[in-house]
Parts: C-alpha cells; sequence; structure tokens
C-alpha cells in the first residue's frame, strides 16, 4: 500500500515539491554559509519524494545548540513560509477522495521543513526500534 501511495504521491505532486526543495538546496550550497541548509533541504526533497513508509526523528547529540540556532535562522527566513504552503496545498488535496491520504502526508511535512536541522529520516518500522531507546518521546511523526 504504501508504494501505490507513493507513486500516486509522485505523479501528483511529489516530484515538483522535490524539485523545490533540490532547488533551494543549490541554491543554499552556493553560499558557504548557508550550506546545513542546504544540506537539509536536499534530506527534505529525498522525504518528499517517497513520504509513506518514513518517518522523522530527532538526531540528538552534541549538537543540539547549533541546531537549535540554525533551525531559528531558518524558521524565520523559510520555515513559515513553507509551512503554510504545504498547509494551503493539504486543503486542495483534501478536497477530493483521493486527496486525502496525500493531504495528511503534506501535513506530517511541516515539522522538518519548520525545523529540519537535527533530524533524521528513518523507515517508519524502524523508528521506535533503532531510534526509539536513544531518542524516546521525542519521536516526530
Amino acid at each position: 500500500m504504501k508504494t501505490i501511495l507513493n507513486v500516486i504521491w509522485l505523479l501528483f505532486g511529489g516530484i515538483w515539491l522535490a524539485l523545490g526543495y533540490f532547488l533551494a538546496g543549490v541554491v543554499c550550497c552556493l553560499l558557504i554559509v548557508t550550506i546545513p541548509f542546504g544540506i537539509a533541504s536536499f534530506r527534505i526533497a529525498g522525504y518528499a519524494l517517497w513520504p509513506f513508509g518514513r518517518t522523522v526523528v530527532d538526531r540528538g547529540g552534541r549538537t543540539y545548540l547549533m541546531s537549535t540556532l540554525g533551525n531559528i535562522i531558518w524558521l524565520l527566513v523559510a520555515g513559515i513560509w513553507i509551512a503554510i504552503g504545504h498547509v494551503l496545498t493539504a486543503i486542495a488535496q483534501a478536497m477530493t477522495i483521493i486527496g486525502i491520504p496525500l493531504a495528511i502526508a503534506n501535513l506530517k511535512m511541516i515539522p522538518i521543513s519548520l525545523t529540519p536541522l537535527g533530524k533524521v529520516i528513518v523507515p517508519s518500522d524502524q523508528a521506535y526500534s533503532v531510534y526509539g531507546r536513544q531518542y524516546g518521546p521525542r519521536l516526530v511523526r
């Protein structure tokens, strides 16, 4: 079922969303200072290509302070606008029955588009088994 939903997602907007995130990543990597944002954009682009069956977890660790500072900058510069775009797209997708799962996937992308630094995208069935012991309640769905 995940594969069918991913193919439908890809055909009805996922490819364009991924290309947008990929283009943002290229632009961010052109400037030396914004390379971490570019890497995060590439990570989100991969997630935007195949979102069903994957989830986002916090990476944690020693870089928590730097991730938080970077996420604040991202949130103010781009995160809010990207999240608004995801909400508006989800509303449009939810107007049809086949679009409801796609709208849910679009809403599922909001947390990583708001604060992408310090996150890891993992398969949903391994999220708790691999990361649960270490990261516990910080699991983002």
